[in-house]
């Protein structure tokens, strides 16, 4: 993304999720609180907000539903590299997440808990235990990361 010029209005993240709620200034002050994000710019008292972590690359947008637009089941998650995945876990839980699953940790290096936000959201809380060569558990490494 070199020659790309930053905007401080807009996200810098190469990849932003936009998440939709009823209340955006209650939503956003719930991940504020539970997911230790920032809020880098509001537009208007309840339009939309984007978050993200102080110093780094990742955000998130906050937006209102717009007209005639309302919740539905989805197959949507956003996954969230932490710290502490039971510490952030019992945080939701006692901000009234529904956080019916244990967190667990998984043969290719992550402890990893799901849950759904007050808002109707699937997170995936994810803390790296170990490096892992994806060969050791089935997987294959296609194009490495740099």
């Amino acid at each position: 993304m070199s020659g790309v010029t930053a905007n401080r209005s807009a996200p810098w993240a190469r990849i932003v999720p936009v998440l939709a709620v009823a209340d955006v200034p209650r939503a956003a002050a719930w991940y504020v609180s539970v997911l230790d994000l920032v809020e880098h710019v509001r537009v208007g008292a309840g339009h939309r907000v984007q978050l993200g972590f102080d110093g780094e690359r990742a955000e998130l947008i906050v937006r209102e539903f717009r007209d005639g637009e309302h919740a539905s089941d989805s197959t949507d998650q956003v996954m969230i590299r932490v710290d502490d995945v039971d510490g952030v876990l019992e945080a939701a839980r006692s901000h009234g997440a529904d956080t019916a699953d244990a967190a667990r940790t998984f043969p290719y290096g992550e402890r990893q808990a799901g849950f759904v936000d007050p808002f109707g959201h699937e997170w995936v809380l994810t803390q790296t235990m170990s490096d892992v060569d994806p060969d050791e558990w089935g997987g294959e490494t296609v194009v490495a990361r740099r």
